[in-house]
């Protein structure tokens, strides 16, 4: 059978594609710079080919038959494809790596070990932005995002960094205040800081009854996805908050921060390293991505708390 490709020319594919997604001959030819005559004639001269109409051709537009829808989605994702792959194969080693992350694992966890990627890759600058905001990588001009949840993301490759846990935390000097051999039901009158919900959870993994903020005194009040300024107000002295034992390993080490109790619980899944699936070979994407798997196989902490996890079965 005859390659239906033979001889046909890639500028032809081109210029339908484009005047297939802007539904005008005048604006494909400014996009692509010819004129709107050139672009008339190379769809004229494909519809010769394919011997049926592309376009129906009305006043002000242009408007794609059935058998030019047809060939315009096969011509869309032909030329992204082959967008990306050019852009693979001239993508250097420099340039700026634009990665958006949670707030406080962006300050806790990767801006410590950035430097480390830093001098193996001197040549690629990263722009670290932290925020809870949901964004669109390539609408709001990020390569990379690592976000919680379950890693299934259309458009987007997820590779798996570490599970997101929380668990009770607190200043040196209120831990010493509490009566550890209650366990964890001295946390029931407890000042605590974070939501009635946060805290059923902790409670039922550690064996108690559904406990809500009522039953405990008054503790400040953030806005959702504020673990930083929780943990921040906790190390102030102003009560226990759920934070990650992961983020806040070093604080836990040094002593700035006591977990008093090992009841560790999972809290949306699990921390994704997320990309566009179509340019996973980017060189800049596919050095950070291996640089920050090797940084979560190295760390002690996530295989250290990870096992005090408890799962809730049902």
């Amino acid at each position: 059978m005859p390659d239906p490709l033979a001889n046909l020319p890639l500028s032809a594919i081109r210029i339908f594609e484009a005047a297939a997604r802007l539904s005008s001959f005048t604006k494909a030819g400014e996009e692509l710079g010819v004129s709107q005559a050139a672009v008339s004639w190379q769809v004229k001269a494909l519809e010769q080919r394919l011997g049926q109409p592309l376009f129906r051709r009305l006043p002000r537009e242009v408007a794609l038959t059935p058998a030019g829808e047809r060939l315009a989605r096969a011509a869309s994702e032909a030329m992204s494809l082959l967008r990306t792959a050019i852009a693979d194969l001239s993508e250097s080693d420099e340039g700026v790596l634009a990665i958006n992350t949670l707030q406080s694992l962006a300050v806790q966890w990767l801006a410590p070990r950035l430097g480390g990627f830093q001098l193996a890759h001197p040549k690629i600058a990263v722009r670290l932005e932290g925020g809870n905001r949901m964004i669109d990588l390539a609408r709001d001009g990020f390569d990379m995002a690592i976000r919680t949840g379950d890693g299934d993301w259309p458009g987007l490759e997820a590779v798996r960094l570490f599970p997101s846990l929380m668990t009770a935390l607190c200043a040196p000097q209120v831990a010493e205040r509490l009566d550890l051999s209650r366990g964890p039901a001295a946390l029931v009158d407890a000042p605590r800081i974070g939501t009635e919900a946060e805290w059923a959870l902790w409670f039922r993994a550690a064996g108690l009854p559904q406990t809500g903020q009522a039953d405990a005194q008054a503790g400040p009040r953030f806005a959702a996805e504020s673990q930083t300024t929780e943990v921040a107000a906790a190390m102030a002295g102003q009560g226990f908050t759920l934070a990650s034992p992961i983020l806040y390993a070093a604080e836990i080490d040094t002593g700035r921060l006591v977990q008093p109790f090992p009841v560790t619980v999972p809290y949306r899944r699990h921390a994704w390293l997320a990309y566009p699936r179509d340019r996973r070979r980017v060189r800049k994407i596919a050095a950070f991505r291996d640089w920050l798997v090797a940084q979560v196989a190295a760390d002690p902490s996530i295989a250290r708390y990870s096992a005090q996890c408890v799962v809730e079965e049902g």
